[in-house]
């Protein structure tokens, strides 16, 4: 399992940061971390579309959980045809997760680049990427990405609570009485919407400042992704406020 963890992962983003860092202006490594993650971001797109068109689907299919909310009073048979509904139509309310799940080891790897040192193991280069003369971990010139940053972890949480509006933003609030579906829907938002970020800063607080800032890009690149999605698919801009 380590031997495909450093082949498949660690030592990829350990050649690709050194390598954007080459050929970075004054060996930027916070720039290298803000370009590896749009680049992520970028590789990731088709799975993000899937995921928010899922979002979308399932936010249109109020009528029919209000519908089985009607049909049929007991909770056990609401809940099982509310997954059915949802299975029929390819729609997940966890689908939003999906993204997110999927970065979770890139962060990992991230954080032990870091960790171990990106001067210190030289090995584990490519033939064809060279070894850096200077690598400079003061990102602008101002914040040491090498240590925990509080304005990171604060900026971290931030974007991931903008992040996370205009996720939710586009789907419709379920009425009173609303359906087992749509009750577990709601509960789930309003946890991931305000809970999540506060995780974040924890976090931040915690690992490198490198962490903090590609999360930071990836919710940025990610809320822009989805604007323009949902704008796409509804016909209209999804409301922040």
């Amino acid at each position: 399992m380590h031997a495909l963890w450093t082949t498949f992962l660690y030592q990829p983003l350990y050649n690709v940061l050194i390598f954007l860092t080459s050929v970075m202006p004054w060996g930027d490594l916070g720039i290298a971390v803000v370009l590896l993650t749009i680049v992520v971001k970028l590789v990731l797109y088709p799975l993000t579309k899937k995921s928010i068109e899922s979002q979308v689907a399932l936010g249109k299919l109020q009528p029919e959980l209000d519908r089985i909310k009607k049909e049929f009073p007991n909770k056990e048979e609401q809940a099982k045809k509310t997954m059915e509904l949802y299975k029929e139509q390819n729609s997940s309310p966890f689908s939003g997760c999906l993204v997110m799940i999927v970065q979770l080891p890139i962060i990992l790897a991230l954080y032990y680049v870091f960790y171990k040192g990106l001067g210190d193991n030289t090995m584990l280069l490519y033939p064809f990427i060279k070894s850096p003369e200077h690598l400079n971990n003061l990102f602008l010139g101002l914040i040491d990405i090498s240590k925990p940053h509080v304005i990171l972890a604060i900026l971290a949480a931030a974007s991931q609570f903008v992040q996370m509006r205009v996720s939710f933003s586009g789907q419709p609030k379920p009425a009173a009485g609303a359906s087992a579906g749509s009750d577990m829907t709601r509960i789930m938002q309003t946890q991931m919407q305000y809970v999540l970020p506060v995780m974040i800063l924890v976090i931040g607080l915690r690992l490198s400042g490198a962490v903090a800032l590609y999360w930071i890009t990836s919710n940025i690149v990610g809320a822009a992704q989805e604007y323009r999605i949902r704008t796409k698919l509804n016909g209209v801009a999804p409301k922040l406020i």
